[in-house]
């Protein structure tokens, strides 16, 4: 067998590319998002295609996520914190935008997550799960998370 038939058929690990605004900007894995403080929600939410969903939900919170990476965002300013956003991307194209407000401790500070696990299946071959448990819409409940970009708003 060739190393490239090798490759096909080992098991895919997908990472999720960090990037932006940054100091430390690069790929996360499962595994390494696994190493991040343990967040747990339970959310219910609408689902176009399945209706209504009930999940449990584990791992980081895209805010520890964020800060891992060292985000270029003066914490200490509040006012500068709020024009930053998050676009949280999946394998399949589809794109949500989070606002730092709805992260950030100081304001909204929710719960998203990275989910690395739903209903106790982990989601290592296909990637982590964007989960914002406050969405009604399961709109921006976006499966095999890989891209985050973190910047501010310009107009």
């Amino acid at each position: 067998m060739s190393r490239s038939d090798a490759s096909a058929l080992a098991p895919t690990h997908p990472s999720v590319r960090l990037h932006g605004l940054l100091d430390a900007p690069g790929e996360v894995t499962v595994t390494q998002l696994r190493e991040l403080p343990v967040s747990r929600v339970e959310a219910r939410f609408d689902c176009l295609g399945s209706g209504e969903q009930r999940h449990r939900f584990e791992r980081p919170r895209l805010w520890d996520v964020v800060r891992a990476a060292r985000p270029v965002v003066d914490l200490r300013g509040r006012k500068a914190r709020l024009r930053f956003l998050l676009a949280v991307t999946g394998a399949d194209g589809h794109c949500a935008v989070v606002s730092w407000a709805e992260i950030d401790p100081d304001f909204g500070g929710q719960q998203i997550l990275l989910a690395t696990s739903v209903d106790g299946t982990p989601l290592d071959e296909h990637g982590p799960q964007l989960v914002v448990p406050g969405d009604h819409s399961g709109a921006r409940y976006i499966s095999g998370i890989t891209d985050v970009w973190v910047g501010p708003f310009e107009r």
